[in-house]
């Protein structure tokens, strides 16, 4: 079976500050790290090679340091990546246009995996976008699959229910984090990924449209102040305040 994980390599938000005087995000010198639900993805592309057999390539948009989180993901089992560099202006739109445009070079595909959102921007939009270009069926927030030899059965999570559904190949699956823990390679696995193949692409290579359809006008910090009011006692009169308050800023209705 031939495997393709689309992988995001994104800054780590856990360390971004807000910059007081202008609530903006600082996102220079932020370490980078591969999407973490995009790790589920490879392992469970992995468990499914192991099942049935197979090769997995990771694909990636973006900088070339992107290469070296790559090889994290060669180093959990993948076989081979291929990276491409970033159009000047892109977004989901473009992003998922030189995908796919990556996905038609590489030729024949049965299973395509994606983490259901990556964790810097959650917009859960590259996995549906993919399999309308590439015009194949999808099954989204998937939290468990059994792959077999002509068919794939998912569960697919909607918060109140689980939904069973099977598809033929090739289809496209975007995973949650709740479907597996990705394993930690070992150090002779973290070495022999260096030998593993890791192709660079320009788009222009790819011969896709990139028209963009969305453009970033700004991007502010989200205020998390505190008016730090304090109610001495536990009186009938405070508990009413309290339940005021809240109604007022908007908490209770």
């Amino acid at each position: 079976m031939n495997i393709i994980v689309c992988a995001k390599q994104v800054v780590d938000i856990s360390e971004m500050k807000i910059d007081s005087s202008t609530n903006k995000p600082i996102l220079s010198g932020l370490d980078k790290k591969v999407n973490e639900i995009d790790k589920n993805a490879v392992e469970e592309a992995i468990k499914i090679k192991d099942a049935v057999g197979g090769k997995i390539t990771v694909v990636t948009v973006g900088e070339p340091d992107a290469k070296e989180r790559m090889k994290e993901l060669l180093a959990m089992g993948a076989d081979e990546g291929i990276l491409i560099s970033p159009p000047e202006q892109i977004d989901y739109a473009v992003l998922t246009s030189v995908l796919a445009g990556a996905l038609k070079k590489i030729g024949l595909y049965d299973l395509i995996l994606c983490g259901e959102a990556s964790t810097d921007m959650f917009s859960g939009q590259v996995g549906p976008r993919l399999a309308g270009i590439l015009n194949i069926p999808q099954i989204t927030y998937v939290q468990k699959i059994d792959a077999g030899s002509d068919k794939i059965t998912a569960e697919r999570n909607l918060g109140d229910m689980v939904v069973t559904l099977e598809s033929s190949y090739p289809v496209l699956v975007s995973v949650t984090k709740e479907i597996n823990e990705p394993r930690l390679p070992s150090l002779m696995q973290i070495l022999a990924s260096a030998n593993k193949p890791i192709e660079e692409l320009t788009v222009d290579a790819l011969e896709v449209p990139l028209d963009p359809k969305v453009s970033l006008i700004d991007i502010q910090g989200v205020s998390t102040e505190r008016k730090n009011i304090i109610y001495e006692d536990d009186s009938d009169d405070s508990i009413q305040k309290l339940v005021d308050n809240l109604a007022k800023d908007g908490v209770l209705r």
